[in-house]
Parts: C-alpha cells; sequence; structure tokens
C-alpha cells in the first residue's frame, strides 16, 4: 500500500492510515498574532508554573521586565528567599484571576486592605504571606514594604510591552466584610481561621469571563498598547475545600479557566491564548511531561512549551519546526518552584511542627526544616517518587534540625533502598543544600 503521507515532515509518521505527530514536535498553535522583539519589556505573574515560565524567559535573552528587583548590597541567597525575581514584582502567585483585578485595583489606589496577619511573634502581608520567610516586625515595616510593592506593580502595568499571565485556580478565600481574595487560606501561612469572618468560594465561568474581561480593560487602560498572553497551569490542584474529589475539582477549574482564556483573546485584540496546558496535558505526551507525582512539570516539559513559545513569538509560526532550543538536562521536575499551596498541603498532612513539641539534641544546632525542604532534599538524594511521603512526613516530626534528620537519613532503610552507583556523592551534593 502506498503511503499517501510520504511528503509529511520528517516529525510526522503515517500508520494504519493514520498520522501521528511526535509528542517532541507537538505545536498546537496557530499563528501568533504578535511578536516580540529583543527590547520589548516582558513581564509575568499568575500561578506556580508561571515561574517555570519566567526562569525560561530569562535564560533564553528576553528582556525580562523586573521593577521590584533586590538591593544590589543584598547576597543572592537572600534575595532568593525573600522572593526577588519568582515574578517582575514580588506579588507572589497570583491564583486567580479575581486577585489579578484586586492587585490592579489596589496598585492604583481602587481598592484599600491594611489587614495584617500574626504568625507567631511576627506580622505577614495575607495578599502575598510567603513573600518574606521572616515576616515583619510591626505594621510600620508591612505598610512601608506593601507600599514600595505597589510602586513596582504600577510600573509593570503601566511599562510592560508583553504581559504574560498564567491563570491557575478558581477557588479561593475571601474576607465575608471586605470581598478581599487571598492567595492561601487564613491560618495556614498566618493568621488565624475563623468562619464568622472568611469563607470559601470557587469561581463560576461566567465570573471568571468577567474578571478577566475586567482585567484586560484596566490594564489597557493604563497601558493601551500591552499585548497579553494567557496560559492555564498545567500543574493539577493540591487540595479542594469542596466535597469531591481534588480530581474532579482539578478538571472543573481548568476547564472555567481555558473557557475565560478563549473568551478574552476572542474579545480582544492582541490578547492571545497560549497552549501550555494543552503541550503538557495533551494525549501527545503520553505522561512524559509529569514527575513522578504526577503533579509537577518536568524540566523537559518545560523546554518544549517554551521551545513553541519561542518557535511563534519570536522565529515566526513559518519558521523551521526543527529548531528547537537546546536539550536540557531533566531534573525531575523538582526545580524549587515556590508554591503557596505547598502551606496548604503542610497544614492538610498536620506536620507544622512546633519546636518545642520535637526533640531537639543538645549537641546540635537547631535550624528547623520546613516540610518542602524535606521532600525536595530527599527527592534530590533518593530520586525516589512521592510513596516515600509518609516516611519523609515521620523523619520531619522526629528531628527538628537539619543534622540530625540527614543522619537518620543515612541509618533508614529508605537510604539503602535508594543506594546506588554515585550515590555517596549526591548525598553529600545533598548535605551541602541541605547545610546551607
Amino acid at each position: 500500500m502506498t503511503n499517501p503521507y510520504s511528503s509529511l515532515p520528517d516529525h510526522c509518521f503515517w500508520s494504519r492510515g493514520v498520522t501521528w505527530v511526535h509528542p517532541a514536535q507537538m505545536d498546537p498553535m496557530s499563528k501568533a498574532p504578535f511578536m516580540i522583539s529583543a527590547s520589548d519589556k516582558v513581564a509575568t505573574m499568575g500561578s506556580c508554573f508561571a515561574q517555570h515560565i519566567s526562569r525560561r524567559l530569562q535564560a533564553s535573552g528576553f528582556n525580562y521586565f523586573v521593577p521590584e528587583a533586590a538591593p544590589a548590597s543584598m547576597p543572592a541567597a537572600e534575595a532568593k528567599a525573600a522572593n526577588y525575581g519568582v515574578f517582575s514584582a514580588r506579588y507572589g502567585n497570583i491564583y486567580t484571576v479575581r486577585q489579578a483585578v484586586q492587585l490592579f485595583d489596589r496598585a492604583f489606589g481602587h481598592a484599600t486592605f491594611d489587614e495584617a496577619w500574626e504568625r507567631e511573634d511576627r506580622l505577614v502581608d495575607p495578599f502575598r504571606p510567603q513573600i518574606d520567610p521572616s515576616g515583619f516586625a510591626d505594621l510600620n515595616a508591612l505598610g512601608a514594604a506593601r507600599a514600595e510593592h505597589l510602586v513596582a506593580v504600577r510600573r509593570v502595568f503601566e511599562e510592560a510591552d508583553v504581559l504574560v499571565f498564567t491563570l491557575g485556580l478558581t477557588e479561593a478565600w475571601r474576607s465575608i466584610a471586605t470581598g478581599a481574595v487571598y492567595p492561601t487560606a487564613p491560618g495556614v501561612a498566618g493568621g488565624a481561621f475563623d468562619p464568622s469572618r472568611f469563607e470559601p468560594v470557587n469561581f463560576k465561568v461566567d465570573e471568571v469571563i468577567a474578571d478577566l474581561d475586567l482585567f484586560v480593560t484596566k490594564v489597557r487602560s493604563v497601558n493601551p498598547t500591552v499585548r497579553i498572553i494567557l496560559t492555564v497551569s498545567p500543574v493539577p490542584l493540591k487540595a479542594t475545600f469542596e466535597d469531591r474529589h481534588v480530581l474532579q475539582s482539578t478538571v472543573y477549574s481548568k476547564s472555567v479557566l481555558r473557557v475565560a482564556a478563549q473568551h478574552a483573546a476572542d474579545s480582544h485584540v492582541d490578547v492571545v491564548y497560549f497552549p501550555s496546558f494543552e503541550i503538557i496535558t495533551g494525549p501527545g505526551g503520553a505522561g512524559r511531561y509529569y514527575a513522578q507525582d504526577l503533579r509537577e512539570v518536568k524540566d523537559v516539559g518545560v523546554a518544549h512549551v517554551m521551545r513553541v513559545f519561542e518557535r511563534h513569538f519570536i522565529r515566526g509560526a513559518d519558521a523551521d519546526p526543527g529548531a528547537a532550543a537546546a536539550p536540557i538536562y531533566d531534573t525531575g521536575g523538582h526545580s524549587n518552584v515556590i508554591c503557596d499551596e505547598d502551606v496548604l498541603e503542610a497544614a492538610l498532612h498536620g506536620s507544622r511542627m512546633r519546636r518545642q513539641d520535637a526533640p531537639v539534641l543538645a549537641e546540635e544546632e537547631a535550624l528547623g526544616l520546613s516540610v518542602k525542604e524535606v521532600r525536595d532534599g530527599y527527592r534530590l538524594f533518593l530520586q525516589r517518587a512521592p510513596e516515600s511521603e509518609e516516611v519523609i512526613m515521620l523523619q520531619r516530626r522526629t528531628f527538628s534540625d537539619r543534622r540530625s534528620f540527614a543522619l537518620s537519613l543515612v541509618r533508614s532503610d529508605e537510604f539503602s533502598q535508594g543506594r546506588r552507583p554515585g550515590a555517596p556523592e549526591r548525598f553529600a551534593e545533598w548535605i551541602d543544600w541541605l547545610s546551607a
């Protein structure tokens, strides 16, 4: 039988009358309505997955716009801990479209929320509760940091030539009195939960469509020529407050966001939907782009997303699809992305350990270790999947300082199971990382 598709490009192949596209070349995007030049200021905001895009924009030589940069005198490790450079401004994760509208209104004085949450003996900003690991000493310090931040946010909206907004969730917590929306539940990363003051909200499709239309209109009111690229995060929800399985809530949220993004792209000039969600979750990827926890996106998946992005927005859709970015080493998806949902997971697992409740060896310095540090460090060494989650949590509750925890791993069965050529070197590297 003659192959009727013999003239197909190399990245396609024919079998039993069906044309298949190799997943590494999957490019589910029509021609982009605009191009990004080397001089264009590109800004980012959105969910955890948006951080992958931010990093790749910087690494690929884009003019990544960061008006809220770390002070020149601040050490790199300290700047990273304080969330500088994660997004164009230090707003943290913007999960819902309502959050984005609220951020714009706060930046331009259309809404004022002066709330502050307590966390132990410090204060945190409820609209970005994890932005500074040490929190703020008092209301004056929090207010000054907030004012400085909102100045930078205004610059993002006013000066960006291209704004990439990654939509993440439809679920949020909000104030009953003011309607203020938060990135995580009160009482998780600060404050205290009070059902008479706070309520969960799961935005409906018509609400998200209206919010996204309003957001585009507001941004265009201060920056008429800004071009907006919308994406939907392929990262599933970590938890849901709905009385159903989290998988159902994930499909609902992503479906609503995808519909809203398409509506905005169809309704506004120079607003385009970019299919990062489809590239990662599509059947052509066959699940290869997710880490073993089936939630985190591997570096190789992010590389595919950015390869398609660059082809359309930099080189043009007619460019050779084989002219891909250089291959990268895949770390399994654990690239230290900062995610407010991780705090929620910690609370759900009951793993917010209080130091006074855990044994501390007298000869060890009690440095403290977050759940995320334990999980990521454990995976980095063992290269294992989250079937070890219960072991990790047990170790976390038992040992409150880094060295004792590390020593317990050396003696554990889990360590022995993960031992293979090169393990001692990898473990030494992990100890160095853990002790930094």
